[in-house]
């Protein structure tokens, strides 16, 4: 498999927590269902099995790329008319997608927050450490501005505040300080750039002892920046889903950090709209682990609206 973005054959993420994922939606034949971050439609393909021909799935997401493997995946062009809608949107936008499929509300959502295997994959948008291309980090190439370009638009300032709160990389001053350094000189373009750029700021006792490629943290604040994730998070756990979601509707959430289950468990605190079924995340199996490492930091969190 190339990785090129369009010219990946087939998918190749694994969909996590899928077993307490669709015990958790508690499905059946007739319900509407939003798969809110559709990716290669790990999920939605089991969730289609459980809502039958009766139902209706709505899958969202803001990745072309990753709307075209669950398309094939699901099948769309097989199945029966109004039983699954696919659009090119980001879950906060969902209002306006069910005001155009002329649903007042829906039964279920979910949400899998996790960056998908595919998307590390491609080439072309700078995801995965190894990627050649440009460090783009854009979902959605249509809208906002590339992660290369931030890191040469941004102040000091404004650099160490994104890796700080989105990051929390606790040598945020050194990196951003190398990176506006070398501006002029060598601008930061790829995921190898970034990647050195970060080498050269840190201290050796800290890349010496690090466990896993010391620019993580600055590749996962820079991704939440230039997709504005929190803000779209924010958008859909305080406005879009309490009205949403039927009374008796469940959200089900899967988040990959603490900023984001942060927000999650927060908002399901909210006794007047939610009855919060998990006090503690649920989180992976040994044996699913093991498969599939990716899931070790996966929270699942649900919430009844009331």
């Amino acid at each position: 498999m190339s990785g090129k973005s369009g010219d990946q054959k087939r998918p190749v993420h694994i969909p996590v927590l899928l077993r307490e994922v669709m015990e958790q939606l508690d499905l059946s034949p007739g319900l509407v269902v939003v798969d809110g971050t559709v990716g290669a439609g790990g999920h939605s393909q089991h969730i289609l099995k459980q809502i039958g021909t009766t139902g209706t799935l709505i899958g969202l997401d803001r990745d072309e790329m990753m709307l075209g493997f669950a398309r094939e995946k699901l099948g769309v062009e097989t199945l029966p008319d109004g039983q699954c809608f696919l659009r090119q949107a980001s879950y906060a936008e969902l209002p306006a997608v069910l005001e155009e499929l002329q649903l007042p509300s829906v039964d279920r959502v979910l949400l899998d927050l996790g960056l998908s295997s595919d998307q590390l994959s491609d080439e072309t948008r700078g995801f995965g450490f190894e990627t050649p291309g440009d460090l783009d980090l854009r979902f959605d190439t249509r809208q906002g501005i590339p992660a290369w370009q931030l890191l040469e638009t941004l102040s000091e300032a404004e650099l160490v505040e994104i890796m700080e709160v989105y990051g929390e990389e606790r040598f945020s001053q050194r990196i951003a300080s190398q990176l506006v350094q070398q501006r002029k000189t060598n601008p930061v373009r790829t995921a190898a750039d970034l990647i050195a750029a970060v080498q050269a700021a840190m201290p050796a006792k800290a890349l010496a002892t690090a466990r896993k490629n010391p620019a993580t943290r600055v590749f996962q604040a820079l991704r939440i920046a230039a997709n504005q994730e929190l803000e779209q998070l924010e958008t859909m756990l305080d406005a879009v889903l309490p009205q949403a979601l039927k009374p008796g509707g469940r959200a089900v959430i899967i988040s990959f950090h603490s900023l984001e289950d942060r927000m999650v468990k927060q908002a399901f605190k909210d006794r007047d709209q939610w009855k919060n079924l998990t006090a503690k995340p649920i989180t992976a199996t040994q044996a699913e682990q093991r498969v599939n490492p990716r899931c070790r930091t996966a929270k699942l969190r649900v919430a009844v609206k009331t």
